[in-house]
């Protein structure tokens, strides 16, 4: 029997206001728009430059603890950088507000959680060069 193998090629977002969510990680995170399918509501999916694309789509509900990091399911994007500071900081001038302080990363590093437009979770995450994940 083969070996199955997997690797992400997205992840599904939904949104309730799917333009204004994607020109976000466009103007914010540097997304590219790689498909829009022209219906109303659009849809999109975009390519962070890692690879790893989103799939924005219309919301048909949302729970109001999107935010929540201990709510069950998916709960956040972790997005690699060399440096959290530098990262912060131009992130910060395009907008992005963060609310506390670096602290330790499981595995090792640190990590900064900030939210995209409309509340999800996200955070840098910076691993010295013996972490567990290089």
């Amino acid at each position: 029997m083969s070996e199955l193998k997997f690797s992400v090629e997205h992840l599904g977002l939904p949104a309730r206001d799917t333009v204004a969510l994607k020109d976000w990680y466009v103007r914010v995170l540097g997304a590219k728009v790689r498909f829009d399918n022209g219906q109303s509501p659009p849809a999109f999916f975009l390519e962070l430059s890692g690879g790893l694309m989103i799939e924005i789509y219309g919301a048909t509900g949302s729970v109001k603890d999107t935010a929540n990091n201990g709510v069950a399911g998916w709960r956040h994007l972790a997005l690699r950088v060399d440096s959290i500071e530098a990262a912060q900081a131009e992130l910060a001038r395009r907008g992005v507000t963060f609310t506390e302080q670096p602290k330790p990363a499981g595995g090792g590093g640190r990590v900064l959680f900030f939210a995209d437009a409309e509340g999800n979770l996200l955070h840098l995450v910076e691993r010295p060069k013996e972490s567990v994940f290089h």
